[in-house]
């Protein structure tokens, strides 16, 4: 489609559901604990050893939010503009969250290895980085996937499904997305049990394909529950809902986990999801779930730096309790305002740059 037939009401983004959005910012911040808490304890140990799974939420709203957004418009605006769409719109802090990765790399002052490393091979895990192509080779970074900027894994992932929803998703009838959940379901299941009873995978080179059975089964869930309107009128509102997430978050680690990780992955992030956009918000709240959706983001693709250079820390003082609940509680309070700096000074800045200049094509 040619960029000139382009309208306003095509490329306007429509309402959110606020609530959703503010429990994406409930589900950022307890993974930026989660992280925290991993580097130091081990799960039995870890009081939101299954923050983990916050991802798969992530995946789940996602499939909600694209069919919402994008189903009875994608054919209006064409597969290129839609490519365009979610460019602007994930990219400029995949780029920011490589280069801010890239300084922790290379100036860490309590620890790392930079100089095991050719200037050539740090060029190459830095381009790899901003291109989002996953490149292993970090030793002591356990090879994740990517090295610079840990939680860029689950954006590929992302990439790959609007691609997919893009070419085929978006004209399959919902009859047909069921089939594939239900086989996507199976693979969840399997890939949980071949990783020992967990969906911890996903983010290095040997859990790899861990990442595609976990957003493809949430995904597809996330766009059934807007192609068949399951959506769930109550009276939870936001405080309710954010309680009934961390919940899923703090569940007890125990032998039983192969079970409960997919059935909370399953069963009860969809239901949240169906919940939450039938709930209202309270107008007291409104603010409180804008500014949590809106830091949610910049807050997942920007503090990685700082949990690695947490471990090396942790390696080399070996802080005592007290000390690591003072560094936790104030790492993730900073973490949000450096989030916030993040968003109003850059991320808004350049996608209302890069939507002007794409208009103007």
């Amino acid at each position: 489609m040619n960029t000139a037939t382009l309208t306003p009401e095509i490329l306007k983004t429509k309402q959110h559901f606020q609530i959703l959005d503010g429990l994406r910012g409930v589900a950022a911040l307890a993974i930026v604990v989660f992280h925290f808490m991993e580097m130091v304890y081990l799960p039995d140990k870890n009081f939101i050893a299954h923050g983990f799974l916050a991802v798969d939420f992530f995946f789940c709203l996602s499939g909600f939010v694209i069919a919402y957004a994008y189903d009875d418009r994608i054919g209006k605006m064409g597969i290129r503009e839609f490519f365009k769409s979610r460019l602007i719109r994930l990219h400029p802090l995949v780029v920011f969250g490589s280069v801010i990765g890239l300084l922790a790399f290379l100036f860490d002052p309590f620890g790392g290895d930079p100089g095991a490393y050719s200037a050539g091979k740090i060029a190459l895990i830095f381009l790899c980085s901003i291109l989002i192509i996953p490149f292993p080779v970090i030793t002591e970074r356990s090879f994740n996937n990517f090295g610079l900027n840990a939680p860029a894994w689950s954006l590929f992932w992302e990439y790959i499904a609007n691609i997919v929803y893009a070419l085929v998703l978006c004209r399959l009838n919902r009859r047909y997305l069921v089939v594939l959940c239900a086989i996507s379901a199976c693979t969840l299941f399997y890939a949980s049990q071949h990783a020992g009873g967990s969906l911890l995978g996903g983010w290095d080179g040997k859990s790899f394909w861990d990442g595609c059975a976990r957003i493809s089964y949430s995904f597809l869930a996330g766009m059934i529950i807007y192609r068949y309107n399951l959506i769930i009128k109550n009276k939870l509102g936001f405080l309710g809902l954010a309680v009934l997430l961390l919940l899923a978050f703090i569940l007890p680690y125990s032998k039983w986990n192969w079970l409960t990780e997919p059935a909370v992955v399953l069963f009860y992030f969809p239901l949240l999801i169906s919940l939450g956009a039938g709930t209202k918000l309270s107008e007291g709240i409104k603010k409180l779930c804008v500014f949590s959706g809106n830091i949610s983001y910049p807050l997942y693709m920007t503090h990685y730096m700082v949990i690695w250079m947490f471990m090396n820390y942790n390696i080399a003082h070996k802080p005592d309790t007290t000390q690591l609940v003072l560094i936790i509680v104030a790492g993730t309070i900073l973490l949000v305002g450096f989030a916030y700096l993040v968003m109003v000074l850059y991320d808004i800045p350049v996608r209302k740059y890069l939507a002007r200049k794409r208009i103007k094509q």
